[in-house]
């Protein structure tokens, strides 16, 4: 199915359950620590500049925004996690909206999982991917911020990561920047596998 972004509007931002659009729309949900480049990620792969609202601040995303595309799919942004400057139960709150949402929510298809190509994952990149596996959900492992990496590097940097997170063959990579779309194509082709 290919998806068309000439229509994009923000559904609804839901903080429960109860909030969720009523629609039988397929869903991908968009994870990621808090400065990682989610809403980058959005803007680049909708060819828009600021639909997905980025932040000086990271961990401005607190609730789920459930942005349509086209009457074809949800994209579901995530809050950013491991974010310190939020108070401790303010990040509890938000873990179990996540929680609730990817353990519940019969629309979702595939969780975009974004790590940074630069670094190792993080202790939460790792519990994130866990967590996904442990609900036997699809993941589509995106490493942002590419184009800060030299080309020569990438193979290490996958390999480095994949091994922290004990990578499963089955999930889907995609190496991405979206300062010069690499990855665009192929981070779409993946995507339009789910839904």
């Amino acid at each position: 199915m290919k998806v068309n972004v000439n229509h994009l509007k923000l559904t609804i931002s839901a903080a429960s359950k109860k909030q969720y659009p009523e629609t039988d729309l397929p869903e991908i949900a968009l994870a990621g620590r808090s400065n990682v480049g989610k809403s980058s990620f959005i803007n680049t792969l909708l060819n828009r500049k600021n639909f997905a609202r980025t932040s000086a601040n990271p961990g401005k995303t607190q609730l789920l925004n459930f942005y349509n595309i086209d009457e074809q799919v949800h994209f579901v942004d995530v809050p950013g996690y491991g974010y310190a400057r939020v108070s401790k139960s303010e990040r509890e709150k938000w873990g179990k909206m996540i929680e609730e949402y990817l353990t519940s929510r019969e629309n979702l298809q595939a969780v975009v999982s974004l790590v940074d190509l630069r670094h190792e994952p993080s202790e939460d990149d790792k519990l994130m991917y866990e967590f996904l596996k442990y609900y036997h959900l699809p993941v589509i492992l995106v490493a942002t911020k590419a184009d800060k990496v030299p080309r020569s590097r990438w193979k290490k940097q996958e390999a480095l990561i994949k091994q922290a997170l004990k990578f499963d063959s089955t999930d889907d990579f995609i190496i991405f920047s979206s300062f010069d779309k690499t990855g665009l194509d192929e981070a779409w082709q993946t995507i339009e596998k789910y839904i």
